[in-house]
């Protein structure tokens, strides 16, 4: 494939840099892998699967041990990394298909406003350059003047699908380059991002050397449609019960191999001491056959309870992985909670700006963490995923406490959008039947002890001060008229 990126973009970011020609803040890359289990790496204990890039990333970084997404399924989490905030807020509370016509519950309508300030925009503005490269699935209108494009999102140079690459992850013909059908490609979705994020990096240092840079390469892999390159595949049908499940551990290991070049790439340009690297994944592993073309998702959360698509551990609780060279004092295993809501104002933090003084930000840096210290969080990590599999449509984290909760007795259907037609009973519904874990000795949660600790009665009234807060700021649709 090649690499082609116009000059434009490359005299804007130039241009942008200008007061900041001496700067030496860090760069930032996120790899954010799409429903990529808990248990799905060598270095989280998967028994088959090869990872020996992401291990050494691990080994020289700090592995994250309680790395949670902001929603347990893809579109709502990317919004929440993006944003900083519960992607309730955005009006995005599940997956977005791509819209077809008007839907009386304004689901063809959902996207990731103009309005929402991301830390792409805040980093952009603060003098670096930033890349998208891969999966975007951030809206139902994709490369439409009709809704804002990652370009609107504050992104200098884009690479990008609406939500799959098709019509698998082998030559996939659905990439746009800033706005421009790419057309048929060869090779292998999360190469071919990664073959554009590199591209663009060595571009941009050739161009502007002390310029820092921000990267959200996203890798479509393992997600279905699985598709995986035969000699991986091959590798792994004597350690596989099936060739499904040889295609779903090549897949990952894939992958691995795709971190490797990027590690590579950074190292040959001299970029990679200074370079933050975060591996994570927007939500748990998808379960086999669910629908139609899920074959090969073969994908493990062990030891957690649930699957994608759950608020138990299993659904938003993933692989997490921290890499920087130049500053990490701490190294080894992490067990403080870890959110994709914190990254951006943990980027803002480094890259020496701030947020909207009114912005509301849900997150919160996770700077201690690199050097071995407790993060100090003003609020509980709080999920409301209204299309659960799981009855419990409501999760908090708080310290080492999950509180889980039904709404209205587990009797309120399943809500796949908020909109005119429904917010006012999801304003009305209560919470109840509340389950709480200790996850300091209970990851799996399979010890309920609402009944029994004392600290139950207080963390239910904080589960509630935070579900209406949240739910009376969330953003709702209007239905289309035409």
């Amino acid at each position: 494939m090649r690499f082609c990126l116009p000059m434009v973009v490359l005299l804007v970011s130039l241009t942008i840099y200008e007061a900041h020609a001496a700067d030496q803040r860090p760069n930032m890359v996120v790899i954010l892998c799409d429903d990529l289990g808990y248990g799905d790496l060598e270095c989280y204990g998967h028994p088959q699967i090869k990872t020996p890039n992401l291990n050494q990333l691990a080994a020289t970084g700090i592995r994250l041990t309680a790395c949670y997404s902001a929603a347990p399924v893809c579109s709502p989490s990317r919004v929440g990394l993006l944003t900083g905030r519960s992607p309730n807020r955005a009006g995005v509370y599940d997956w977005i298909p791509a819209a077809q016509k008007p839907r009386p519950d304004a689901r063809d309508q959902v996207h990731m406003r103009a309005s929402e300030v991301t830390v792409a925009h805040l980093l952009q503005r603060a003098g670096y350059a930033t890349c998208m490269s891969g999966k975007w699935h951030c809206n139902a209108r994709f490369n439409s003047a009709d809704q804002p494009q990652p370009g609107d999102a504050g992104f200098d140079h884009w690479f990008g699908t609406q939500n799959n690459a098709a019509p698998s992850h082998a030559n996939p013909v659905n990439y746009v380059r800033n706005g421009q059908p790419v057309g048929p490609l060869t090779g292998y979705s999360c190469q071919l991002a990664t073959t554009e994020a590199l591209g663009w990096i060595e571009q941009h240092v050739q161009a502007s050397p002390q310029q820092p840079f921000f990267v959200y390469l996203a890798f479509h892999e393992p997600h279905e449609p699985v598709a995986s390159p035969t000699d991986l595949v091959a590798k792994y049908r004597p350690l596989a019960d099936n060739d499904n499940e040889a295609q779903f551990f090549a897949n990952v290991e894939n992958l691995d191999l795709a971190v490797g070049r990027v590690v590579r790439g950074l190292e040959r340009l001299g970029k990679r001491d200074n370079t933050l690297i975060v591996f994570t994944s927007d939500n748990g592993p998808e379960t086999l056959k669910r629908y139609r073309g899920a074959g090969r998702s073969y994908g493990r959360a062990t030891p957690l309870r649930g699957m994608k698509l759950w608020t138990t551990e299993a659904g938003f609780r993933v692989a997490g992985i921290l890499n920087w060279p130049a500053r990490l004092s701490a190294r080894g295993e992490s067990h403080q909670p870890v959110s994709s809501l914190d990254f951006l104002p943990t980027f803002c933090q480094l890259a020496k700006t701030e947020p909207p003084e009114k912005l509301a930000l849900d997150g919160t840096s996770f700077l201690p963490v690199l050097s071995g210290k407790s993060i100090s969080r003003r609020k509980p990590l709080l999920w409301c995923y209204y299309n659960a599999i799981n009855q419990q449509r409501v999760a908090m984290r708080f310290g080492k406490w999950k509180m889980l909760a039904k709404l209205d007795g587990g009797t309120f259907p399943k809500v796949v959008n908020v909109f005119s037609g429904n917010r006012d009973k999801i304003l009305a519904a209560q919470l109840t039947d509340h389950e709480l874990y200790d996850l300091s000795s209970d990851v799996a949660e399979t010890q309920n002890l609402i009944s029994r600790a004392a600290e139950a009665p207080e963390l239910k009234a904080l589960l509630e001060k935070q579900y209406r807060e949240l739910a009376e700021t969330s953003h709702f649709w209007k239905p289309s008229t035409n």
